[in-house]
């Protein structure tokens, strides 16, 4: 039988973008002035741009945010993320407008293929539509697409596409109920 060899593990297939330079110089970045207690949104949200980030109007960030990658992010208008917040983006991650992550939420791009024996990573692209509400330290995996409207519960894991305007709660998340707004 054969088993898991991380001897052979490489993924040196895999580019993050950005110079190594610029990747050292964002990651003292991303420690000083998001994954701290630095409480202002309005200066986080020029470093994200400065960084290549696209960012639309009237985005709050919360203290202790992580950001991977900020070239690698489309945010769009008026949109919450909360403290303690980790953005995972080794994919590209687009967040819609009017989008709320709550403490603690995780977007994931990346995992690793548990049926090959040098545990190969792989990366897939996240979506948030507009109006997406993504709970307290839930997770979305790689690949998902959390369609408009669409709530993902507290503590929940989304590792499928979620329809509009429904509520998914649950590991793996379910739909419970739609979402009507009034």
């Amino acid at each position: 039988m054969l088993q898991t060899d991380l001897e052979k593990y490489s993924n040196s297939w895999y580019k993050p973008g950005g110079t190594v330079f610029k990747r050292g110089v964002w990651f003292c970045v991303n420690a000083c002035f998001f994954a701290s207690f630095f409480p202002f949104s309005r200066f986080k949200v020029f470093l994200l741009r400065l960084f290549g980030a696209e960012i639309g109007k009237g985005v709050v960030i919360k203290p202790s945010v992580n950001i991977k990658y900020p070239w690698k992010l489309k945010v769009g208008d008026y949109v919450w993320i909360g403290e303690r917040v980790w953005i995972d983006n080794l994919d590209r991650i687009e967040i819609g407008s009017n989008s709320c992550l709550s403490q603690g939420a995780f977007l994931l791009c990346g995992n690793h293929n548990y049926k090959k024996t040098g545990f190969d990573l792989m990366t897939a692209p996240v979506t948030l539509a507009e109006g997406v509400w993504i709970g307290a330290h839930a997770i979305v995996c790689p690949g998902v697409v959390c369609n408009s409207h669409a709530v993902l519960a507290a503590g929940s894991v989304a590792s499928k596409n979620l329809e509009a305007y429904c509520i998914y709660q649950g590991n793996p998340a379910q739909k419970v109920k739609e979402r009507r707004l009034e």
